[in-house]
């Protein structure tokens, strides 16, 4: 994969030297897309193709992700908001402001809006919510304040 991610990095203008490219892991990012699938979630939860309009694997520091990075989760939705490029064709195609896609942990779904002015495709927007998780639970004492 580093042969496609480094070269294409030097084409996006983000390395000056392919030598540049193994320090530099983190972009671009490397996605797989391909139709709906039915498929077991890590956690074990059963993920139905008619949940979803795509399936989605993305590498990041050049290993599977566990999950879906949020850069490139936006990435995969704006593509989808294009017509004819693969992501689109792997998620159905047509005109989409929407796509749902299924990825190791779950499912995700990202909006994006996207018109051609002058022959070049603009992005208008991008929109895409994610679920915490807790991080924390306790208790905090707080003293009473003299005086009050």
């Amino acid at each position: 994969f580093e042969t496609l991610r480094a070269p294409g990095a030097m084409r996006m203008g983000l390395l000056k030297s392919l030598a540049d490219a193994a320090p530099r892991q983190h972009t671009p990012k490397v996605a797989f897309v391909a139709p709906p699938a039915s498929y077991a979630a890590s956690s074990g939860k059963s993920v139905q193709a008619t949940d979803i309009d795509l399936c989605v694997r993305a590498l990041s520091m050049g290993k599977l992700h566990h999950a879906m990075m949020g850069t490139a989760a936006v990435a995969i939705g704006t593509a989808a908001a294009i017509p004819g490029t693969l992501v689109n064709l792997a998620a159905g195609g047509g005109t989409r402001p929407a796509v749902r896609f299924g990825h190791p942990s779950g499912t995700l779904r990202v909006g994006a809006e996207a018109t051609q002015e002058n022959g070049e495709w603009v992005v208008k927007k991008a929109v895409m919510s994610r679920s915490a998780r807790v991080l924390m639970e306790g208790n905090v004492r707080i003293p009473p304040v003299s005086g009050l």
